[in-house]
């Protein structure tokens, strides 16, 4: 290589950031020792904020890289720079995160200033002379709406091990996701506002309690509150970053297409009222210019207390620090002596942290007929309790069981689960629609390596006669991309739903402000498209054939639907799209006939999606993980490990029945 290139690399690494850094410092730890950056050993120093979640998150792996690497000289030093974070925070952290390494207060942020850090989790490596030498993330397992099972890559561990063996470091700068840095705001430019100013007191609280404080709020799901000026101030600049990236509030369809009674949006006005106001020194303003607060319901969002409380078990599940847990079915006797009709039910968790989502099912006793797949109730974060219209409930059978479904998700420590379900009951007299979950699936899908645009469509069995659609529930994991649903019939397809974005961690269930009347329709069906390229930041590997399966890194391609139906419905109401029949008899032989025609159909369709061998029976095996744990055991009349076609047209019986 001639002279002059190489003079040329050694110039411009020498006048790199990462080369030019001196970081050295000396300070006390929260728990009174003494912490020296650039004084004979090699740092890895990491900002982190007591309520950050990837910051909580990162707690285990500091402290196992700290364990790793203490008797070849490396120290793992924690700064926390936050203007909200107390000392008393940062102990408590420690002490709930189990962290050994030391942990710096950096109350004027004056050592965010000289490293210039600002998110939390961000690593900086200082060899022993106090030059930097990597900076950015920890590792690529977390990001902001991303848990993946492993890291990919391990940056900072690995930059330890290359810099320990004198060895070029081969990355030396990532980009560091994460929380802002909470800072103070600038005193003197809050002092140049005027009077008439936005202030947190007139005029962000309001915004706040028209689109935040129902979650954030002490003991409710969000990671800090809302309520208090100074957290508001260290959290401001995440706030407006979470809303500009359309993150929060959580919802994902698209305006252009259905009504929902539990849409979430904050209006341009309340973003543009928030915006200045951060960027103008976000002022504290008059206490006494605050509103009213409102009262939230704690726990239960029921209309009443609920009539009864189901644990999923009698004893706590725990749930390990780290790692990948399998989905957990447990199952509960209500001790249902004759039928029972609930027309309010909400599942509360026992640790909100670690619960992904539960779902209750009902698993009614063999032979008994009955109509979906059992959903009873859901829980994901974010989704509040929805109450069925007056007169609508769901049949549980006596004898039945509840299934709650379980997917935990680790967050750096042990914690307990004992999740709950209550239940209000409903006087069968007054009962006038029975609401039951349907469902859509397709399992037989194979998504190619690095395929951004892979398509997968489904749709149901049947409708019920004289149906209402109440509810959508669109179920897919990590590559999720998109989704569509449509009411279609032979001359009529009218679109219900279309997520645009779809989004793991927010797992809705669409409410329709007005149910839809079915009965001009034959499927409801869907089309979800997955994106299995390294361009998903979600991806947890490009590379891999992706199927159905039950955990976030393989998929699943599957959509609930909330259905009612009137109890009493007119005589050949079973029969659609055809002409009014002459007399009663005429309106008799034509439902039967009809009837007849939907139960061998849906024996048909059953064995065809179902039956993998094609020898006329479907084994558990065969079935998908959906089908596997609730409704094989109703179909199974005999409990004989099998399913036959006599025992599908008993199910389609009661399905038409």
């Amino acid at each position: 290589m001639p002279s002059r290139t190489v003079a040329c690399i050694l110039i411009a690494v020498l006048n790199s950031p990462l080369a030019a850094q001196h970081l050295a410092f000396k300070a006390s730890s929260v728990d009174g020792k003494i912490v020296k950056i650039g004084d004979g050993a090699v740092s890895a120093v990491c900002f982190l904020g007591t309520e950050c979640p990837m910051a909580r998150a990162y707690g285990s792996t500091l402290n196992d890289l700290a364990e790793r690497f203490a008797d070849q000289g490396v120290q793992v030093v924690g700064v926390m720079s936050n203007v909200q974070d107390s000392e008393q925070d940062i102990r408590e952290y420690r002490k709930a995160l189990g962290i050994e390494f030391p942990i710096v207060h950096d109350s004027d942020g004056s050592v965010a200033d000289k490293y210039g850090a600002t998110r939390t989790p961000e690593a900086y490596l200082v060899d022993a002379t106090g030059i930097l030498r990597y900076h950015g993330r920890i590792d690529d397992q977390y990001a902001p709406g991303v848990a993946r099972s492993a890291a990919r890559r391990e940056d900072l561990r690995i930059a330890i091990e290359q810099l320990l063996a004198g060895k070029p470091i081969t990355i030396r700068d990532t980009d560091a996701l994460g929380c802002i840095i909470g800072r103070r705001p600038d005193s003197t430019q809050s002092a140049k506002q005027s009077s008439g100013a936005f202030t947190y007191h007139r005029d962000v609280l309001p915004v706040l309690i028209r689109n935040c404080i129902e979650c954030h709020r002490r003991g409710d799901i969000g990671p800090f509150e809302m309520d208090d000026y100074d957290e508001v101030v260290g959290w401001a600049e995440t706030m407006l970053e979470t809303i500009d990236d359309k993150r929060m509030p959580p919802w994902h369809a698209s305006p252009d297409v259905g009504s929902f009674s539990n849409a979430r949006s904050i209006s341009p006005k309340d973003i543009q009222v928030f915006r200045q106001w951060v960027e103008s020194g976000m002022l504290e303003g008059n206490e006494a210019d605050a509103p009213e607060m409102p009262e939230f319901t704690e726990g239960w969002q029921l209309t009443q207390e609920p009539d009864d409380v189901y644990p999923m078990r009698g004893r706590p599940f725990v749930v390990p620090k780290d790692g990948v847990v399998e989905y957990q079915y447990f199952v509960v006797d209500p001790g249902f002596k004759e039928d029972v009709w609930i027309k309010e039910a909400q599942i509360v968790p026992g640790a909100r942290d670690v619960v992904h989502h539960a779902i209750v099912f009902v698993r009614p006793p063999d032979g008994e007929r009955f109509s979906g797949v059992g959903w009873l109730s859901a829980y994901v974060p974010g989704q509040r309790a929805i109450q069925l219209p007056s007169g609508y409930a769901r049949r549980v059978p006596a004898g039945s069981k509840f299934v709650f479904q379980m997917h935990y998700t680790p967050v750096g420590i042990k914690r307990k689960d004992v999740s709950r379900l209550g239940v209000v009951f409903a006087e069968q007299e007054k009962v006038t629609h029975e609401v039951y979950t349907i469902a859509a699936l397709d399992q037989e899908f194979e998504i190619p390596p690095e395929v951004e645009d892979h398509r997968v469509k489904s749709k149901t069995f049947y409708l019920p006669d004289a149906a209402e659609l109440l509810a959508a529930t669109p179920h897919m994991h990590l590559r999720g991309r998109s989704f569509k649903l449509w009411a279609s019939g032979d001359d009529e397809r009218s679109a219900l739903l279309e997520v645009p974005r779809y989004d793991f961690n927010w797992q809705h269930t669409y409410h329709l402000s007005e149910p839809v009347n079915l009965d001009a329709y034959e499927h409801l069906e869907f089309e979800a498209v997955f994106d299995n390229s390294a361009g998903n930041a979600f991806n947890p590997d490009p590379d891999q054939w992706v199927m159905w399966g039950d955990q976030s890194w393989e998929e699943m391609a599957v959509a609930f639907f909330d259905v009612a139906q009137p109890l009493k419905r007119p005589k050949g109401g079973l029969v659609k799209n055809q002409a009014e029949p002459r007399n009663d008899q005429d309106q008799r032989q034509a439902a039967k006939a009809w009837r007849e025609k939907m139960i061998a159909e849906y024996v048909e369709k059953a064995l065809e999606k179902m039956d993998a061998n094609g020898d006329g029976v479907i084994y558990a095996s065969e079935t998908e993980v959906v089908v596997r744990h609730i409704s094989f055991v109703n179909w199974d009349i005999n409990s004989d490990g099998k399913v036959t076609r006599d025992e599908l047209t008993k199910v389609a019986e009661g399905v038409y029945k």
